[in-house]
């Protein structure tokens, strides 16, 4: 899977939140809502650009354009996630999980969470 850029992610999150499908009409309202309004250009570059990369098809629907994520969130995650891994951690997923203790970086509600999924088998096991 190719990487994207942060510009280009901030899209697909919008698309991804949106149920995977957005018009731009849509992906402009979004990124109003979170205070950083984008160019018209800038926008319709970037989802050239996820088009080309195998991320999203757009599709017309009357006079007005719609994006359809080709790649899901999780897969995305789970993507990055795994060079994560590979580039800090040389595979280890102990190495990264132990950061993320050490440093403090999870919340007793994480823990908690964590616990839960794990005694609980795992996502809907």
């Amino acid at each position: 899977m190719q990487q994207i850029s942060d510009y280009e992610l901030e899209l697909m999150k919008i698309i991804w939140a949106n149920g995977g499908t957005a018009f731009y009409a849509e992906i402009v309202k979004a990124l109003e809502d979170k205070g950083t309004p984008w160019t018209k250009n800038t926008i319709i570059t970037l989802l050239s650009r996820l088009a080309n990369k195998g991320f999203l098809k757009a599709s017309k629907t009357g006079f007005r354009n719609q994006y359809i994520a080709v790649v899901c969130e999780t897969d995305y995650q789970e993507e990055q996630t795994k060079t994560l891994l590979e580039k800090l951690y040389e595979g280890s997923a102990k190495g990264l999980v132990s950061t993320l203790i050490q440093k403090d970086l999870l919340s007793s509600d994480d823990y908690d969470d964590l616990r839960k999924y794990w005694e609980g088998g795992g996502c809907g096991k």
